[in-house]
């Protein structure tokens, strides 16, 4: 098998030395780095917007999502497991939000800083 190793790329920089010269040789290097990062550059944009492509092609979201949307025979099975996906959101989301209703009662509930005086309490449970 043809392998490039250590005498093989010294003879091609010898060679590219030869025919542009030590002085020319800063300026290749810095136009071949930035081809590269061009080149890069235009790759990851391509992904972006293959991203893009595929995030406008999804079904639009639905509203709660019912059992029997679920199993619909019509859907495919990427469709099928969106609206999974949603339906479970949708019962974290309610979830969640009882959660949070119970703990703001509970905080609601509870005494306002500075209106607890242990002293207070103490007097007037000797007192009793």
């Amino acid at each position: 098998m043809m392998g490039i190793g250590f005498p093989e790329l010294m003879i091609i920089l010898v060679i590219i030395m030869i025919i542009f010269g030590a002085g020319k040789l800063p300026e290749i290097g810095s136009a071949f780095g930035r081809s590269i990062k061009n080149f890069k550059t235009s790759m990851k944009e391509a992904e972006e917007e293959d991203k893009k492509t595929e995030e406008e092609n999804q079904p639009a979201a639905v509203e709660g999502v019912t059992q029997q949307a679920i199993d619909d025979p019509n859907l495919t099975d990427e469709e099928r497991e969106a609206l999974i996906r949603k339906k479970a959101q949708e019962e974290g989301d309610a979830k969640d939000k009882e959660m949070k209703e119970t703990a703001d009662a509970f905080t609601a509930s509870l005494p306002r800083k500075g209106s607890y005086d242990y002293a207070k309490e103490q007097e007037e449970q000797k007192k009793s």
